[in-house]
C-alpha cells in the first residue's frame, strides 16, 4: 500500500507543478498571442484583400494581386537591395569586433567592468538619440567629421549622408557603434565559461597566443557564434529606425529600406493589404535566410564530427 500511496502523492504533485507552470506562462502566452502570433496571422490574412486604413474591414478579395504588384514594382526590389546591402555592411563587423573586443577584455585581470560598462552603454540610448549624434557628426561644414578633415589638412565634402553613394555606410557606421555592446556581451559571456586551465595548459605546451585562440578559443566558443551572426542576420534586415531617422530614405531613395516601403504604402498610401503583402515577402526572405544558415551550420559540424 505504502508504494502506491507514494505514487498518487507524486502524480498529484506533479499535476500540481504542472498547473502552477502553466499560470506562470500565462501572462507571456496571452501577451505572444496578441501582440506576436495574432499580428502575423492578421498580416497574412489582410494581404490577400484589399484592406485600407480608411474604411473598415478586410475590404474585397485581391488574391495574390498584392504580391503580383510588389514582386513587379522596382521600388520594393530596391529596398530589398537597400536591406541587404545594410546587413552586409553590418554583420562582418559586428561580428568579428564583438569578439576581438571580447577577447581583449576577457585577458584583463583588472577593470573588466569598465570595459563592459564601455561598450554596452550605447546599446541602451533609443534610437533617436543615437541618430541624433551621429546626424551632427556628418553634417557638412559644421560637422565632427568635416572638423577632423579640415584638421587633417582635407577639404570636407557635402557630408557623408548626403550622397546616394556613402549614405548607407553612414547609417552602418552609427549602427555598428551602437549596437556593438550586445554582442560584445554575448561573446565575454561566453569566454568567461572557457576554463582557463585550458588556457594554461596550452601555454605550458609553447602554444602562442594566436594558436590558443585558434585551437580554444573559436572552436568553444562556435554556438555562440552561430548565434550572435544569426541575431544579428535578423535584426539587420528589420533595419527601420536609423534610416528613417538619419536619411528618411534619401537621398532620393538611395536608402529607402524594405520596413520604410511598408510604412509608406500602408499608412502614406492607405494600402494595408498590398503592405501586409511586402511584409510576409520580406518575413520569407529572413526565415530563408536563418534556416540557409542553419543548414550551413549543421553542415559544417556533421563535416567536422566526420573528420
Amino acid at each position: 500500500m505504502a508504494p502506491r500511496r507514494l505514487r498518487s502523492a507524486s502524480g498529484s504533485l506533479s499535476r500540481g507543478q504542472g498547473r502552477s507552470g502553466w499560470l506562470f506562462l500565462a501572462p507571456f502566452g496571452l501577451f505572444y498571442i496578441a501582440f506576436l502570433l495574432g499580428p502575423t496571422i492578421w498580416m497574412i490574412v489582410t494581404s490577400f484583400f484589399n484592406t485600407s486604413t480608411v474604411r473598415t474591414g478586410l475590404g474585397s478579395f485581391a488574391g495574390f494581386a498584392n504580391y503580383a504588384e510588389m514582386l513587379t514594382r522596382s521600388d520594393f526590389w530596391s529596398a530589398l537591395w537597400h536591406t541587404l546591402q545594410f546587413t552586409l555592411y553590418t554583420t562582418p563587423p559586428l561580428v568579428i569586433l564583438a569578439f576581438v573586443f571580447a577577447v581583449l577584455t576577457n585577458r584583463m585581470n583588472r577593470g573588466q567592468w569598465f570595459f563592459r560598462l564601455a561598450f554596452f552603454l550605447p546599446f541602451i540610448l533609443p534610437s533617436a538619440t543615437i541618430s541624433l549624434i551621429w546626424v551632427f557628426i556628418f553634417t557638412p561644414a559644421t560637422g565632427l567629421w568635416a572638423s577632423m578633415q579640415s584638421a587633417l589638412g582635407m577639404t570636407p565634402g557635402s557630408g557623408i549622408l548626403s550622397s546616394p553613394n556613402t549614405a548607407m555606410i553612414g547609417v552602418a557606421i552609427a549602427t555598428v557603434w551602437w549596437t556593438l555592446g550586445f554582442n560584445f556581451v554575448l561573446y565575454l559571456a561566453g569566454l568567461q565559461e572557457i576554463p582557463r586551465e585550458l588556457y594554461e595548459a596550452a601555454a605550458v605546451d609553447g602554444a602562442s597566443s594566436w594558436q590558443q585562440i585558434k585551437s580554444i578559443t573559436l572552436p568553444l566558443l562556435g554556438r555562440t557564434t552561430t548565434l550572435v551572426i544569426l541575431l544579428q542576420i535578423i535584426a539587420s534586415l528589420k533595419i527601420f529606425d536609423q534610416v528613417y531617422l538619419m536619411t528618411n530614405g534619401g537621398p532620393g531613395i538611395s536608402t529607402q529600406v524594405s520596413l520604410q516601403l511598408i510604412t509608406g504604402v500602408g499608412f502614406t498610401d492607405n494600402r494595408l493589404g498590398a503592405a501586409s503583402a511586402a511584409s510576409v515577402l520580406l518575413f520569407i526572405v529572413i526565415v530563408a535566410i536563418a534556416v540557409i544558415r542553419q543548414l550551413v551550420e549543421r553542415a559544417a559540424a556533421k563535416r567536422e564530427i566526420g573528420a
